[in-house]
C-alpha cells in the first residue's frame, strides 16, 4: 500500500474518522470532568482531616493519637484489674444483712430481743442473738457457712437467716 492509495482511503473515509475522533474528546471531557470532581472531594477531605494540625504535620498528629491510645489502653488494663478485685473483695463482703425482733419471755415488754443475720454472697457469715430478759441479756454469735450453721439455731435466728439469704 503506498502513500496514494492511503491517501484516498483517509479522504474516502474522512467523516467517519473526524465523528471518531468527536465522540473521543467528547469521551475525554468526561473523564476530564469526572476527574476534576474527584479531585475537589479529595481535596474537601484533606482540608478536613488536617483542620486542628499545627503546620500541617500530619504524621506528628498520628504519632499522638497513637501514643494517647496506647496510654488508655494501659489505663482500661488497670480499671478492668482494679473492678476483678473489687468483685472479689465484694464476695466476701457482709452485703445481706436481715434483723428479726422479737419478745424472748412473755413477762417482758417490747421486742427487746433480736437475731441479726449478716450474710456473703455465698452464703457464709454470723447471726448475733441477743436475748433480753429482766435479770440481764445474754448475746450469742453463730458462724454460718453456706447458708448452714453447725449450731442450733432458734426459730428466730432461722426466720433471719432466710430473709438475708433471700436477698439476692
Amino acid at each position: 500500500m503506498d502513500v496514494k492509495e492511503i491517501s484516498q482511503l483517509v479522504l474516502n473515509n474522512l467523516a467517519y474518522i473526524v465523528a471518531t475522533l468527536g465522540l473521543l474528546v467528547i469521551v475525554m471531557y468526561i473523564v476530564i470532568i469526572n476527574l476534576y470532581m474527584n479531585l475537589r472531594y479529595l481535596k474537601k477531605r484533606y482540608k478536613k482531616m488536617m483542620t486542628g494540625v499545627e503546620s500541617g504535620n500530619l504524621e506528628r498528629m498520628l504519632i499522638g493519637h497513637i501514643d494517647e491510645v496506647k496510654r488508655v489502653a494501659e489505663k482500661n488494663v488497670e480499671m478492668e484489674a482494679e473492678a476483678r478485685r473489687m468483685d472479689e473483695l465484694l464476695q466476701r463482703a457482709l452485703t445481706r444483712v436481715a434483723i428479726v425482733r422479737y419478745r424472748a419471755f412473755e413477762d417482758m415488754g417490747g421486742d427487746l430481743s433480736y437475731a441479726v443475720a449478716l450474710l456473703d454472697s455465698h452464703d457464709n457469715g454470723v447471726i448475733l442473738s441477743s436475748v433480753f430478759g429482766r435479770e440481764g441479756s445474754q448475746a450469742y454469735a453463730k458462724p454460718i457457712e453456706g447458708g448452714r450453721s453447725s449450731y442450733t439455731l432458734t426459730e428466730e435466728e432461722q426466720q433471719a437467716l432466710k430473709q438475708a439469704m433471700s436477698q439476692k
